[in-house]
């Protein structure tokens, strides 16, 4: 079998997560697997309980309505974020072949609208040509990403 990648990242709320990430990337949240309404009606069958499972839906996926790109798991886990990221994602949303100025321009956009759904910015977009063209944020958990 050849291995598919899926993307994992702890959190404390998917729903949140699910929301920014699907904005994000245009992602759509993922269905609930085959026989079940909804992704709460999937976990209960599994034995999970409700406790557990918040308000809503339960979806914590999110997923490339083209199939192109990996699947997005939020995996709830008791700890928060406390150190830097290891491994972070970078959004290609810049044609790497435009000029500077409409690169940058596109940038303040993606990121202008990002920090709207709940993101924040650690690392703002350099003013000079000298510098490399990315924007570094972090998404309503505090989980380092990168827009270039």
């Amino acid at each position: 079998m050849t291995p598919n990648l899926q993307i994992t990242i702890d959190c404390a709320s998917p729903d949140r997560l699910v929301r920014f990430w699907c904005a994000a990337l245009g992602y759509v949240p993922a269905p609930p697997p085959s026989g079940h309404p909804t992704w709460r009606s999937y976990y209960l069958s599994l034995g999970v309980p409700e406790e557990e499972l918040g308000d809503g839906d339960s979806c914590d996926r999110a997923v490339d309505p083209d199939g192109a790109g990996p699947a997005l798991w939020f995996q709830v886990v008791p700890e928060l974020k406390t150190v830097k990221n290891r491994l972070h994602l970078d959004l290609l949303v810049t044609d790497r072949s435009a000029p500077w100025a409409e690169r940058r321009a596109e940038l303040v956009a993606v990121r202008d609208r990002l920090v709207s759904l709940g993101g924040d910015v650690r690392l703002d977009i350099p003013e000079s040509e000298d510098e490399h063209l990315a924007c570094g944020l972090h998404d309503p958990e505090g989980n380092e990403f990168c827009l270039v």
